[in-house]
């Protein structure tokens, strides 16, 4: 099925009109449905014309949220090029590798980072558009836009000509790390969308309506990208934050009247403590929705003692991305009064109506209920494969099912269990770290002959990046100077947060690293291996 999304937008517009769409809190940025598409009909132009974005060209952002709520959903769907997305906190050797797999005509950049990554975009070919104003200096550089110059200069009109599949056209791209060493590029159709959109309608208790006010300061790039499709349809406003400071959080809850959130149970934790400390008017939350791990039953009770029943769990994945299954308030509020519901506390709650979710063995066979095995999904959220990654995309989707890689099992009132992993990534703080990326990097220092780096329980951040390291006879190093080593060819948070020197590591008879021993010393006696 085709369509024109500057004519489905028109329509919302003309139900939508005055209520607020976005909300860029640091900018000072605030747009009307009717104003959001006027704007993205500019930016969209811009990109077709000014830039000559056309059918199978890319563009790449690497921005903060307040710039890519402009330049994801509606502006991709109104133009035929498709959009990379990144995640800022990404070291700058990893951005240049992305930039050369995807090889994009045009890259979209916070103004601040442009001396540092000047040369490395041009030397691949690129275009450059800055999002606020640049400099005299950065401005005179060949190939540098001024956003808003392109912006002003721009048609608001409709697009009509421009109408897209919504099962064959890849209008996005999006990393996710990888089991290689290199982080693999998920390729997203239009009906991906729409399947995220309806899952958040398909789970009537998170609540997305006209009068929604989400706000949004996990990356929009990852996860957080979820509850802005259901808030956009439905007519409710997306508030941004860039950076994640609480304080800031709070204020902006207060001061936006703000209804719904996403926040890692790490982060809720901290933000319990200073509740308690310095109370504020948060009458407006309604629901806060978590995910990356389970919440802590002792920890659900203080927040919802502080908070009210307003916390509810999501499952997603980057290969699936919508509510592949949510654990209702009302079910955490049963659960923790209850004795009977408190298991399910641990649960990812039950799947969306429509989403088929079902546990199968090594071979693939559905195992019965109560059963562990490896989860697998099926739903029209199920990415269109790898981009140039033919091998592992006939790996890890088969029969339309996404292989999950994780191990859990489904009880018999229908709550979805995930217990372990068959894949080797550590999921810290709601980011996923993937074991032989860091193993790389540290193998990288002179004095490192290998490592083994696994996930270990914190109670903060649920899982923190660990390395059992073996160095080169006679070498020495000190273990902070490898972890600032490995922030620096990584980025923060995928570095280790501890190291441990070790004579050697255990192996298989073929010589292989055994991470799954390496990881069972630190979760004995934990019935879940997974945070």
């Amino acid at each position: 099925m085709k369509m024109n999304f500057c004519r489905v937008m028109r329509l919302m517009t003309m139900r939508f009109s005055d209520r607020q769409a976005i909300v860029n809190v640091e900018r000072g940025r605030s747009y009307s449905y009717h104003d959001y598409h006027l704007l993205t009909n500019r930016i969209a132009d811009a990109l077709q014309n000014a830039l000559a974005i056309g059918k199978g060209d890319k563009f790449l952002l690497i921005l903060e949220n307040d710039n890519l709520s402009l330049m994801t959903l509606p502006t991709v769907l109104k133009q035929e090029g498709t959009v990379v997305m990144t995640n800022l906190r990404d070291a700058p050797e990893e951005h240049a590798r992305q930039v050369e797999l995807v090889k994009p005509k045009v890259v979209f950049i916070e103004t601040r980072l442009l001396d540092g990554y000047y040369a490395m975009l041009r030397a691949a070919g690129c275009e450059i558009v800055v999002m606020d104003d640049p400099t005299p200096e950065q401005a005179a550089c060949p190939g540098v836009h001024a956003f808003w110059n392109l912006v002003d200069t721009a048609s608001e009109l409709d697009i009509d000509d421009v109408e897209l599949d919504d099962d064959e056209h890849i209008f996005m791209l999006r990393f996710t790390g990888g089991t290689t060493g290199q982080g693999k590029c998920a390729m997203y159709s239009i009906a991906n969308l729409m399947a995220c959109r309806d899952s958040g309608f398909g789970n009537p208790d998170l609540g997305f309506n006209g009068h929604t006010r989400m706000l949004h300061v996990a990356p929009l790039s990852h996860g957080t990208l979820i509850p802005f499709i259901p808030t956009f349809y439905a007519g409710g406003t997306n508030i941004t934050l860039n950076q994640l400071d609480l304080e800031q959080w709070r204020q902006t809850v207060e001061q936006q009247r703000v209804t719904h959130s996403f926040l890692v149970p790490t982060v809720l934790y901290r933000l319990l403590e200073l509740q308690r400390a310095n109370p504020r008017d948060f009458s407006s939350l309604n629901t806060v929705i978590y995910g990356a791990s389970p919440m802590s039953p002792a920890k659900l009770e203080d927040l919802i003692t502080c908070f009210g029943p307003i916390f509810a769990q999501a499952y997603a994945a980057t290969e699936v991305p919508m509510f592949v299954s949510a654990l209702d308030k009302a079910e955490h509020e049963t659960a923790r009064t209850s004795g009977g519901g408190i298991k399910h506390l641990s649960s990812a709650g039950r799947p969306t109506p429509g989403v088929e979710v079902f546990v199968t063995d090594e071979q693939g066979k559905p195992l019965p209920t109560g059963q562990c095995g490896e989860i697998r999904i099926r739903s029209r959220g199920i990415i269109k494969g790898y981009y140039n990654n033919a091998e592992t995309t006939a790996a890890e989707i088969a029969d339309g099912a996404w292989k999950s890689g994780d191990l859990g099992y489904i009880d018999e009132d229908g709550y979805l269990y995930i217990v372990d992993r068959l894949k080797d990534m550590i999921i810290s703080g709601g980011f996923n770290v993937y074991a032989i990326e860091v193993e790389a990097a540290l193998a990288s220092h002179p004095a490192v002959v290998m490592s083994a780096v696994v996930g270990i329980p914190n109670p903060e951040w649920g899982e923190t990046v660990h390395a059992e390291v073996v160095l080169r006879p006679g070498a020495s190093v000190e273990a902070t100077e490898l972890i600032a080593h490995a922030k620096e060819k990584l980025g923060g948070y995928k570095a280790p947060k501890s190291i441990v020197f070790v004579d050697q590591l255990p192996t298989s008879a073929v010589g292989k690293v055994l991470r799954r021993a390496v990881k069972e010393k630190y979760w004995q006696n934990m019935q879940r291996k997974v945070s």
